[in-house]
């Protein structure tokens, strides 16, 4: 410290914050926000905490400065952490395998509806986008009803409308047999929802879950935080976690007493880096991102770092082929697809 100037000195000082408040991130999966909600927020800006890290140790190796090894040492102890906002996997060759699956999931925001943007060409946008894809499943959340233009390429479907008089909810469309299907029908106080579909390709049963875990009421971005009470946004948002927590574990249950190859996939409302994806993944699923993806996983238009809140998770029994996420602007989310070999 002695060789710093005033101003080193002080960067230092923030090096220290920063990779402070990220090796204390760690301990994040492990606390319930039923016990400390207000801490379950924080989870949403590690992957500011990692960037904010990473820009330091690069800042202080190009100077060849010691003080580098601060923000090494806090991004190593959490190199698990790292490949959940970047990953660098390879794709395996579809043509070796027969009997493949691919899915998608999207949270479609009602196919523009409300008209939250100006281009009214939406849902064919979506439906076009769909096409090309090409999937043999599609999970969305906050489906419109009728607005996908090529929904009759999927003829087996179940449509759940989340509430009285709701004009969307969630869709499981298949190019294959639906041979049971229901919701889990979270809390009434909820508009959120989980439903499952078992889908029969050959001698397959393999049960689609598809998840739309607790909204916000606030987005969290910073205009929210300019304009309105800092404390009452990060109370409500506390109690946003405290409510997946209850979600989740009604998902945890159809988890267990699924008999079936499974793929659990949605809009979790919340990052790998969160509680309610460590105990939903902890019952034997991995996370097709990890295990294929390629970049920054991204899934939500968050403008200030990438914020990956929409997964596709798998049972061990399914191997996953490729993992693709695309940064296309027509919802407030992006679309991702897995490819699962069956055999």
């Amino acid at each position: 410290m002695r060789d710093l100037n005033w101003f080193d000195k002080f960067l230092f000082f923030l090096n220290s914050l920063f990779a402070a408040a990220l090796l204390f991130s760690y301990l994040l999966p492990y606390i319930p926000p039923s016990t400390f909600a207000l801490l379950s927020v924080f989870s949403l800006g590690v992957p500011f905490l990692i960037i904010a890290n990473v820009i330091f140790f690069l800042f202080w190796l190009f100077r060849l400065r010691k003080q580098m090894l601060l923000s090494l040492i806090a991004l190593l102890f959490g190199f698990n952490h790292l490949t959940s906002i970047y990953e660098i996997s390879s794709s395996e060759d579809l043509d070796g395998h027969e009997n493949i699956l691919k899915v998608l999931s999207y949270n479609v925001r009602q196919f523009n509806e409300y008209g939250w943007a100006k281009d009214v060409d939406i849902p064919a946008k979506i439906s076009e986008f769909v096409k090309d894809r090409n999937p043999d499943v599609i999970s969305m959340q906050e489906y419109f009803s009728g607005e996908l233009m090529i929904a009759n390429s999927f003829p087996h479907r179940y449509i759940k409308k989340r509430g009285e008089g709701a004009e969307f909810g969630l869709a499981i469309l298949s190019r294959y047999p639906i041979i049971n299907s229901g919701s889990l029908d979270f809390p009434t106080q909820s508009n959120n929802n989980a439903i499952y579909a078992d889908i029969l390709k050959g001698k397959d049963t393999i049960r689609i879950i598809n998840v739309h875990l607790q909204s916000f009421s606030v987005k969290p971005d910073m205009d929210n935080l300019e304009q309105k009470h800092t404390k009452k946004v990060f109370l409500g948002m506390g109690q946003t976690f405290v409510r997946q927590q209850r979600q989740m574990e009604i998902v945890i249950d159809l988890v267990k007493r699924t008999p079936y190859k499974m793929i659990l996939m949605g809009d979790f409302n919340n990052t790998a880096y969160s509680y309610i994806y460590r105990e939903i993944k902890s019952e034997d699923l991995y996370d097709a991102y990890k295990e294929a993806g390629n970049g920054f996983g991204q899934t939500f238009d968050f403008k200030f770092f990438p914020l990956r809140i929409d997964f596709i998770l798998a049972a061990e029994s399914l191997e996953v082929l490729n993992f693709d996420n695309y940064k296309v602007p027509f919802s407030d989310h992006y679309p991702i697809t897995a490819t699962f070999a069956l055999d």
